[in-house]
């Protein structure tokens, strides 16, 4: 399901001052063209991070698949957390979860009715810091996982993932001088190091800049769409 095209920031604003503090960073903009970022529907973090933990290490059909049975069996769009410690475990496989899908759905649901996790309405008041430190404590859920849901889901405007894949290679195809006879490989990535610095002059823009470096992978041949 699609969400809304602008984020609650003002990417116009984003995009003239990420262009003045970092040119080659614009002329990427320049090239890449227009911020169409979407915000996906606004779960609250219990759906979304339920989400998240089906389609981990997935192909998105397969996870997809097992998301329409879980739901279907619960009769509803999503089930609560109270109901998902409920279930019977053999229904719960039985909508395809592996035993270790499974424990980390248990442990969100858990870690939901204890606080951990908050509220949406409470979410929107933590700092992104405070998110991550808070959702993390989920089985399965790494400060990966947190930060998509932090671009994509509460549209916070100064993410930088730096261990996602596409962000480091569009980081080192936008920066990087690279052989062009050389076929892309694992050894021409940018280092985290080296991001956090550059990303310095992004601030407090990052998630404009890191939604750009997507896109030079686009540009690039090779189409690396920000994650589901």
């Amino acid at each position: 399901m699609q969400g809304r095209l602008a984020p609650r920031y003002d990417s116009a604003l984003a995009i003239r001052e990420l262009t003045a503090a970092d040119p080659v960073l614009g002329r990427l903009i320049e090239r890449a063209g227009p911020y169409t970022l979407r915000l996906k529907s606004q779960h609250s973090p219990f759906e979304a991070l339920l989400e998240s933990i089906i389609y981990q290490q997935l192909n998105g059909k397969a996870a997809a698949a097992i998301l329409k049975r879980l739901i279907t069996w619960f009769g509803e769009y999503h089930p609560s957390p109270e109901h998902l410690i409920a279930a019977p475990d053999d229904q719960l496989r039985g909508c395809g979860l592996s035993a270790n899908k499974l424990l980390a759905l248990r442990d969100l649901a858990a870690k939901t009715l204890d606080g951990t996790v908050p509220t949406l309405a409470q979410i929107r008041r933590f700092s992104d810091a405070e998110i991550i430190e808070r959702l993390t404590k989920v089985r399965g859920i790494g400060p990966w996982t947190v930060e998509m849901l932090l671009i994509f889901r509460l549209g916070r405007p100064d993410v930088l993932p730096i261990t996602d894949y596409g962000i480091r290679k569009g980081f080192a195809l936008t920066f990087r001088r690279l052989p062009k006879s050389k076929p892309f490989d694992a050894s021409m990535l940018a280092k985290p190091d080296e991001m956090l610095r550059r990303g310095e002059r992004w601030r407090p823009w990052r998630s404009v800049a890191s939604w750009y470096l997507w896109r030079a992978c686009d540009l690039a041949g090779k189409a690396s769409p920000p994650p589901e």
